[in-house]
């Protein structure tokens, strides 16, 4: 795709963790420009770098800092170009199901972080490698509630991970069953998250939501588009959701049955040539790859593997037979990069890409 013009965007929610890691990858991107970044009314006009604390490392970027805090609301925001603007959402899910409605009423293509609208059936579910094919959903959506704009949302931070290393499975063997067992990085939880003698010399095994999140998500990402819903795949899931004390990078250990007999050897060949659509490859926010595939008995760990292609791939290994299942496989995917932020800005650049961002 030729960009004339770096498109102007706007980041809602900007000075929380995830809202960061938008400026982060939003900072000196060549498709989009960053022109504005909004936070709660009682902030708004406060300059981006007194109003916010920082917690990436380094300092925010230059452009950035001078930045004045606009209101969350639309008719707040100038965006100056002839095109749909976009606006990335980092907020909460309870101001999220109230505000980006209104940003899609005023013909803006909002980009969700948040969980408010994924389970929508005319709301999108994506990450642009598994089920980009789902993204006419938008037509649906514009359709039944009369929005010249749209949302789109991507996974929670785990699923994402999941439907990662499961989709090239599913697609080559045929899933029937999965079993998952997540470690989850105290990042997850925002900031400043969970008390240090909660989280420290211990694991919780218990996540607000998330189990019913992984269960209900997968299966869609995993399914199937007809012309106003997904359907979900019928797969069986079961998850069970532990929060540790890991800063970044979530850790999911996976049992998988199958509909056909697959060996330990033929899932890490499948796993290995994994590419994901082809219509994402070379999109700037893409990694080399989608998965990384480490044979090491000890790998992936998060400490070592959740920055793989700048955080942008998951990383699986362990790839070996289990005695109630049929594999079994352990996966780490960076939750704030491609669990979050960046995930949602590559199904921005996939839409630009593919023409369905500023589609009549």
């Amino acid at each position: 795709m030729t960009q004339q013009k770096r498109r102007p965007v706007v980041v809602l929610g900007s000075t929380g963790a995830v809202g960061q890691r938008f400026i982060e990858g939003l900072s000196n991107h060549p498709w989009f420009e960053l022109t504005a970044v909004a936070a709660s009314d009682r902030r708004a006009g406060e300059r981006f770098e007194d109003s916010c604390n920082w917690l990436l490392s380094g300092q925010p970027p230059v452009a950035v800092s001078s930045m004045r805090l606009s209101k969350t609301n639309p008719a707040e925001i100038e965006l100056e170009t002839a095109r749909r603007p976009i606006a990335f959402s980092a907020l909460p899910a309870a101001v999220a199901r109230e505000v980006e409605p209104e940003f899609a009423r005023a013909g803006y293509a909002v980009f969700s972080n948040a969980s408010a609208f994924r389970a929508e059936d005319d709301v999108p579910l994506l990450i642009p490698e598994v089920n980009l094919q789902h993204a006419p959903l938008i037509r649906a959506q514009r359709d039944a509630r009369g929005w010249p704009g749209f949302i789109v949302t991507n996974p929670n931070c785990t699923t994402t991970g999941i439907a990662l290393a499961l989709k090239p499975l599913d697609d080559a063997f045929g899933i029937c069953k999965v079993f998952a067992t997540t470690l989850q990085a105290i990042s997850g939880a925002g900031y400043p998250g969970i008390p240090s003698l909660d989280v420290l010399d211990n694991v919780i095994p218990w996540i607000p939501t998330e189990e019913e999140k992984i269960e209900q998500e997968l299966r869609l990402l995993l399914g199937e588009l007809s012309q106003t819903r997904v359907e979900p795949s019928t797969f069986e899931v079961s998850a069970q959701a532990n929060r540790v004390p890991v800063l970044d990078g979530h850790t999911i250990c996976l049992s998988v049955g199958f509909k056909q007999p697959v060996s330990p050897e033929a899932a890490i060949e499948v796993l290995g040539d994994y590419r994901g659509n082809r219509a994402v490859q070379g999109l700037p926010s893409a990694p080399s790859s989608p998965l990384v595939v480490r044979e090491s008995c000890d790998r992936p760990q998060p400490r070592l593997d959740r920055d793989a292609c700048n955080g942008m791939a998951a990383t699986v290994g362990r790839v070996r037979p289990c005695p109630i299942l049929d594999l079994r496989l352990v996966a780490v995917v960076h939750n704030t990069i491609r669990g979050a932020a960046l995930g949602s800005i590559l199904n921005a650049e996939a839409f630009a890409q593919s023409g369905w961002l500023d589609e009549a």
